[in-house]
């Protein structure tokens, strides 16, 4: 039998599954020893220090322990303390971000997915680098600066030269005062040399869902095609840090297995990462499980309601407290509302999750992932944040100052992030407020943005803020960062 050990670099030691039923276990019988979950939320909590904040952050088996307190005084201190570790790492600031779908062609046979090999109805659809180019125009035409791209797992349609060449071609498009300044990467796992390759084409964060920690689950998911390969995709975060990609993202698509079990090996794949490569996940995203073309949600016992996915979120934020956490427009404006305050620091606008979905007037539904819950435009999405008192966020000054890895995490822990991080949003906001946005969305955002500027404790900081923002509104200069 596997012996846990979040240092060994195989996945059945890691992601040890006597280690998570035995976190359950414990987890479950300590669900109202009222004393310890006192101790662990006082952990949690962020501590002041001469320079900032810092955070403990909790173990799997702590974080198992608030999950499964069922007393909603407690309920409502961890919504409290979330919110507290998500103001004081990353202020009131939503990072924006769109995916872009570059081709649907895929060989594997995930059964939760539409894109399975044995879809013979679905439109399969793969961009040519001139369409990628016209989607990227039509992204910028909204307003974004940060995509992730998508492609499902096809090594003759969809190889790794394939998905560099559209890294390029992405990078190269300068539209009006448009440019996509941080490409993430959400692909199959590969090998430590394709790693190498992505990174050197400059991408932001590589991003691979686990879908389930729970192995044999696992199996029956991915019953052909090389994700059937449980140990690979697993191990796959430590080949890309090997390959030198710095910025890994997480994330379990909730409602596949239970959802206690995900959440104790989710945060275990991130103490893994921490106890290994020195550093943890850069984001953790929370999917659920949506309805798409051959794919009914119903079908899967394991959803999980509102309250629940709200309870996880939150305490995923206590757990890991310096990751970016990500929530889709699989997800309804109320729920999006109600997860910002309890740990969200990024969300997708806008949306389209077809292949060259961008470049058409209709939102296309025949090469759809998953169903969009949230289709309002960016700019209505901008309106809502500023509106619930969030800064909407086009900024990637850290990935191409160099602060990615355990510099932006040891920036982060200390709070110094929030001296450029803070400045940075703003001017990224009038950028935006100047290219795109409607006369409502433009007046309210250059309102915040003064409001924000006096909250810029550093004197220097906030003169040389207010200076850059005037030279965008003023004289059509872009791209200042701290």
């Amino acid at each position: 039998m596997a012996i846990y050990d979040p240092k060994s670099l195989k996945a059945e030691e890691f992601i040890n599954d006597a280690e998570i039923r035995a976190t359950l276990e414990y987890a479950e019988a300590n669900k109202n020893n009222v004393e310890l979950i006192d101790q662990i939320l006082e952990k949690a909590r962020p501590q002041k220090t001469a320079t900032g904040c810092v955070c403990a952050g909790l173990t799997h088996r702590e974080a198992s322990v608030l999950l499964a307190c069922e007393i909603p005084k407690k309920i409502e201190k961890m919504y409290q303390i979330a919110e507290e570790i998500k103001l004081a790492f990353y202020g009131n600031r939503i990072v924006i971000f769109a995916p872009l779908y570059l081709s649907n062609y895929c060989v594997n046979g995930c059964v939760y997915c539409p894109y399975h090999h044995i879809n013979k109805h679905i439109v399969r659809k793969k961009l040519t680098q001139e369409e990628v180019k016209a989607e990227v125009i039509a992204l910028q035409d909204m307003g974004h600066k940060r995509l992730a791209i998508e492609a499902g797992e096809d090594p003759v349609n969809n190889p790794i030269e394939y998905i560099l060449d559209c890294i390029k071609t992405i990078y190269s498009v300068h539209h009006k005062n448009g440019d996509i300044r941080r490409v993430n990467v959400n692909i199959a796992a590969t090998t430590v040399e394709n790693y190498r390759k992505l990174k050197e084409a400059g991408i932001g964060t590589y991003i691979l869902f686990q879908e389930t920690y729970h192995k044999e689950s696992y199996l029956k998911l991915h019953p052909t095609g090389p994700k059937h390969d449980y140990d690979y995709h697993t191990e796959a975060m430590d080949r890309a840090m090997e390959g030198g990609i710095d910025d890994v993202g997480l994330g379990v698509l909730f409602g596949l297995e239970l959802y206690k079990y995900e959440f104790a090996g989710l945060i275990m794949h991130a103490e893994h990462l921490e106890a290994v490569h020195g550093v943890g996940p850069h984001t953790i995203s929370v999917p659920r499980l949506k309805r798409a073309d051959d794919i009914d949600p119903d079908d899967f016992d394991n959803g999980i309601d509102d309250d629940t996915f709200a309870k996880i979120t939150a305490c995923i934020r206590l757990a890991v407290p310096y990751t970016g956490m990500i929530i889709s427009t699989r997800e309804t404006e109320a729920t999006r509302q109600k997860l910002l305050r309890l740990g969200i620091s990024q969300v997708s606008g806008g949306s389209r999750t077809s292949v060259g979905g961008y470049t058409e007037v209709e939102r296309p539904h025949d090469t759809e992932q998953f169903d969009v819950s949230d289709q309002r435009t960016l700019d209505e999405v901008v309106k809502w944040l500023m509106d619930n008192g969030h800064i909407p966020s086009f900024c990637t000054a850290c990935y191409r100052e160099g602060r990615t890895g355990d510099r932006f995490m040891s920036l982060c822990k200390n709070g110094q992030i929030l001296n450029c991080c803070h400045p940075n949003a703003l001017m990224t906001l009038a950028e935006y407020l100047e290219d795109y946005a409607s006369p409502e969305t433009k007046a309210t955002g250059y309102k915040m943005i003064a409001e924000e500027l006096e909250k810029i404790p550093n004197e220097k900081v906030r003169g040389i803020a207010r200076e850059n923002i005037e030279a965008i509104r003023s004289s059509n200069r872009r791209d200042f960062r701290f």
